[in-house]
């Protein structure tokens, strides 16, 4: 009886999924989009600049693609994914917790932006995602909230612009629920932006981080590291 208890408080604890970008293999089972994709972006982990340990994930553009057209997406990708629901226990319970360190060195025109983060609640190829994103004005502001294809947030700075070229520390808490479901994200413990997300059932099943630009973006790099995903207990 007593390991039974035992047994049931183990499996009620949070989980957490955690990579340094050590090791390729940390991404093992889950897609990560070819190197030099399009032959205009490509990436890699590297040693050249790591917030910890020995090596980071670096994303890099080397030139322009063709404009995005009907059925034709020409985005920049360079990226592991994080497939939570391939994991033995399955897709996370949110809220979660997703904390990383990202050094960005682009520079975007009016009308660019840059992606830290895409977060889905599917198991489709046809992600339904929340997205993280950097402004041409310099502000990381959540995306397609509170559904898909809109941007309505309930808070916003117009204060506290992203840095390049040196390593930022971002946690997003994020809630999937068609009812009650939210995002918050912080930027070095800064609330910088909020909305309400009226999707999904509960569950977090699969995430990118790296590099995720528009095609008219010519050259920049990015660097991820120290990655984790914690579960949160609900009250």
């Amino acid at each position: 009886m007593v390991a039974a208890l035992a047994g049931q408080k183990a499996n009620a604890e949070p989980r957490v999924f955690t990579t340094s970008f050590e090791e390729v293999s940390d991404f093992q089972g889950f897609y990560i989009v070819p190197q030099n994709h399009k032959g205009t972006a490509s990436h890699d982990l590297t040693n050249e600049n790591a917030h910890s340990g020995e090596f980071s994930h670096k994303g890099w553009v080397s030139d322009a693609n063709n404009a995005s057209s009907f059925g034709i997406n020409n985005n920049h990708r360079a990226y592991p994914t994080v497939q939570l629901y391939k994991l033995p226990k399955r897709a996370f319970k949110t809220p979660v917790d997703i904390e990383f360190w990202v050094w960005l060195d682009m520079e975007l025109k009016k009308g660019e932006w840059f992606s830290f983060a895409t977060l889905d609640h599917t198991t489709s190829n046809k992600w339904d995602p929340v997205l993280v994103n950097l402004s041409d004005e310099g502000y990381v502001h959540l995306m397609h909230v509170p559904t898909n294809g809109l941007g309505k947030r309930t808070f916003q700075t117009g204060d506290v612009r992203f840095p390049m070229r040196q390593w930022v520390r971002l946690n997003i808490e994020l809630h999937f629920d068609k009812y009650e479901g939210y995002a918050e994200v912080r930027q070095d413990g800064i609330l910088v932006s909020k909305s309400e997300i009226r999707r999904g059932s509960g569950l977090f099943t699969q995430a990118h981080f790296g590099l995720y630009a528009p095609p008219s973006v010519k050259t920049g790099v990015v660097y991820n590291d120290d990655l984790v995903i914690r579960e949160l207990a609900r009250n």
